[in-house]
């Protein structure tokens, strides 16, 4: 057993991006700045389908254990399964369709968290409320090996 205490096992962070896919149909929503107008085509150039771009930015970042943690204050149900989804399979998304399930089960279980869960609470509840209004955001949740 002594073998291997020299060995730290690295720690995982669960980490919410936030993608907002953009619909560029017509040449005069591109940008007029020609430097941000060259990013666009290069993205576009770069086997993304014509008038499509993802935004990808990190939203929320927690470490696995303190995801684990929030998780479980979160009432038994869908929701906590959804998230949990996360720790079993290294990756969710979530879309428009999950926003008002989760957004109840975080609402549900805010009394049971800690300051830290509820400004991850927050953070995501945001978030939730954007996709609610604007259907083509969703969020990539993976796990991220430190």
């Amino acid at each position: 057993m002594g073998h291997q205490h020299g060995r730290r096992r690295a720690m995982s962070r669960i980490v919410f991006h936030a993608l907002g896919r953009k619909f560029l149909q017509r040449e005069e929503d591109m940008p007029a700045d020609d430097g941000a107008r060259q990013v666009i085509y290069q993205t576009l150039a770069l086997g993304h389908h014509i008038g499509v771009i993802d935004c990808l930015q990190t939203l929320l970042s927690c470490p696995e254990d303190g995801y684990a943690d929030w998780i479980a204050a979160l009432p038994e149900g869908e929701a906590r399964r959804k998230l949990a989804g996360a720790l079993r399979f290294g990756e969710i998304m979530i879309d428009a369709s999950h926003a008002a399930l989760l957004a109840r089960a975080l609402d549900q279980g805010r009394a049971a968290m800690d300051e830290r869960q509820r400004g991850w609470s927050d953070a995501l509840m945001r978030e939730l409320a954007a996709m609610d209004a604007e259907p083509a955001l969703y969020l990539m949740v993976k796990r991220h090996e430190d």
